[in-house]
């Protein structure tokens, strides 16, 4: 039996190619929103548009968590000039993931994966670390996906264009605009 898989999008250019592997696999698998660290608002709102327009391509199911920026914004609070794959990502990682977990657990998922170490920028351990923490809290199960090797980053650059998908200029959190 196939694993209930909870999957954490930050973005459909990172998700779309593990999301077309998984609905071609015919995985049972949700996508999931929870991204409190994009700022400013209409920049969330496009990233949550065009998330579920790729869900909708592929006939995937999608959940949309509370935008709790606010929230955020206090965890990171002193981090804010810390460096891409700094300790601020560690607290952002963490936060997302945690939550996801607590969302699959309270509604009968297996698992969750992420994409959120897909983007070069990204240190994938980092988000691994981080989900193993969240999972042994939790105790939900943290299922490794793979998004970077055998062909997933040509892909996803491929669909990028292919579907004409909203490509954002940086991460999420913008302390200056």
């Amino acid at each position: 039996m196939k694993q209930k898989i909870l999957l954490l999008s930050c973005c459909a250019p990172c998700s779309c190619a593990v999301v077309e592997k998984m609905a071609r696999d015919k995985n049972d698998v949700t996508v999931v929103f929870y991204n409190p660290n994009i700022s400013p608002l209409e920049e969330y709102q496009k990233r949550l548009k065009e998330n579920k327009r790729l869900c909708e391509l592929h006939n995937i199911p999608f959940i949309d968590l509370e935008y709790d920026n606010e929230r955020w914004r206090g965890l990171v609070k002193g981090l804010e000039n810390e460096p891409e794959r700094g300790a601020r990502c560690d607290v952002c990682f963490y936060m997302r993931i945690k939550r996801v977990m607590e969302y699959a657990k309270e509604n009968g998922f297996d698992a969750v994966a992420s994409v959120l170490g897909v983007s070069r920028y990204k240190d994938s351990n980092q988000v691994e670390r981080n989900a193993e923490k969240a999972s042994l809290e939790t105790g939900v199960e943290y299922a490794r996906i793979e998004g970077r090797k055998g062909g997933m980053q040509e892909r996803r650059a491929s669909l990028i264009k292919e579907l004409n998908l909203y490509d954002q200029s940086y991460c999420g959190c913008k302390f200056k605009y």
